[in-house]
């Protein structure tokens, strides 16, 4: 039986790094097209709505901006365990772990933590209005898709030979 898989790419498209999730969301839908089992998608909200749109899936990517100190354009991978902040201004929203735990215990179907993968890009300036990435953090672009791609093929062992067509390499661990 194949797992229901979401990758959600987060960010706000008019403020430069922060929409660097939207940006790898963006180049994995068309190399995703053609399996159903997985669903790309873009959003901008954190916390409880965060939550509902991972309800249903049996384990989901989200990518997204980070700014944790590290050098620009460094790419990160974190489970919800690690995310301490929430991605909204508004006081009533409450954190991707807090928002999980509240989901399951009204019985919805949310994948475990587990099986939920924050892939982070090391941003540079998430405030300041503009449509294009800072310079490190495009440059970042390719990996982050490179390393969805990984992640997903660790899921599924299938995945690899079915992409290796649609990107041309083989995207298996050397």
């Amino acid at each position: 039986m194949n797992k229901r898989t979401l990758i959600l790419g987060l960010g706000n498209p008019i403020l430069t790094d922060d929409a660097v999730g939207l940006r790898v969301a963006e180049e994995l839908k068309s190399l995703l097209a053609g399996h159903p089992e997985i669903t790309v998608d873009e959003d901008c909200w954190g916390g409880l709505r965060l939550m509902e749109r991972l309800a249903g899936f049996d384990r989901a990517i989200i990518i997204d901006a980070i700014q944790s100190g590290s050098l620009p354009g460094t790419v990160h991978t974190l489970s919800p365990k690690d995310i301490p902040t929430q991605h909204s201004a508004s006081a009533h929203d409450v954190n991707l772990p807090t928002a999980l735990a509240f989901g399951r215990k009204m019985g919805l179907h949310l994948p475990e933590d587990q099986q939920i993968i924050l892939v982070a890009v090391e941003a540079v300036d998430i405030l300041t209005f503009g449509e294009k990435c800072t310079p490190p953090v495009e440059a970042a672009i390719p990996q982050a898709v490179r390393l969805v791609l990984d992640l997903l093929a660790r899921w599924d062992d299938s995945l690899p030979d079915r992409l290796r067509d649609v990107i041309g390499e083989d995207i298996r661990e050397p």
